[in-house]
């Protein structure tokens, strides 16, 4: 399904769209040249990310995959992007949501903070002023810079936070993916990885300790969630438990 999201039908059977494979040759090739620079180059992924993302945008739109006589655009990411295809989506995402913005403005501030500001440009529409964002990135040091779209997006200063590290084994990988991705799905795809982990987290301490009949983590994990929701959601839920009750 997710190889046939750029089609529209408008009432007609859905129609593969017919194969360019001069242009799709030169487009999977360039992609390649990429990634394999990648590998061997940091500042390189900074510098062509944009060109990327455009490449892929056009991979899915054309189905080009199918020169590789591969079955989905998934399957294509899963082989181009084996450690995890979140980048993947992100990438495209700055591509798609982000046009106004000049390439060389994008480049400058890196993907990293691109991806950032894409969740303003998605909630803002039409709207989105990209010329104080832009100034912003240059000035502001990553992290700074992420506290500040966080504090647009939610009114409020970011609470205090700190790095964790961890070793997770390559096998590992996909299971934890899956679960922020579905994490995610449930939050908000403006929630950051963090919100989706603890989620995830509480969801279990509240399952593990229901046995035991301490509360508390329940009651921790609901007020959490309660938390993430917006104020009119918030109300829809408080309308629904007077109402059950």
């Amino acid at each position: 399904m997710i190889g046939l999201t750029s089609l529209t039908t408008n009432g007609r059977p859905q129609v593969s769209p017919k194969l360019n494979s001069k242009r799709a040759s030169l487009v999977l090739s360039k992609i390649d040249e990429i990634l394999a620079w990648e590998k061997s180059s940091d500042q390189e992924r900074d510098v062509r990310f944009v060109e990327l993302g455009q490449y892929l945008c056009e991979v899915r739109a054309g189905q080009y995959w199918r020169l590789d006589n591969l079955r989905s655009f998934d399957e294509y990411l899963e082989q181009k992007f084996p450690e995890s295809r979140r980048k993947a989506y992100y990438l495209m995402a700055i591509h798609e949501h982000l046009p106004r913005i000049p390439k060389t403005d994008l480049n400058w501030m890196g993907w990293t903070k691109a991806r950032e500001l894409v969740k303003v440009a998605r909630r803002e529409g039409q709207n989105f002023d990209c010329a104080p964002w832009v100034h912003k990135a240059r000035e502001l040091p990553r992290e700074e810079f992420k506290r500040e779209v966080e504090k647009h997006l939610t009114g409020q200063e970011t609470e205090p936070w700190e790095i964790i590290y961890f070793k997770l084994y390559k096998s590992q990988l996909p299971v934890l993916e899956r679960a922020l991705e579905t994490a995610a799905l449930m939050l908000g795809s403006d929630k950051s990885r963090g919100y989706c982990l603890e989620m995830i987290c509480a969801d279990f301490l509240a399952g593990a300790n229901l046995e035991s009949g301490d509360m508390k983590p329940l009651r921790l994990a609901l007020g959490r969630l309660f938390g993430l929701l917006s104020s009119s959601e918030q109300q829809k839920f408080l309308e629904s438990i007077a109402a059950a009750s």
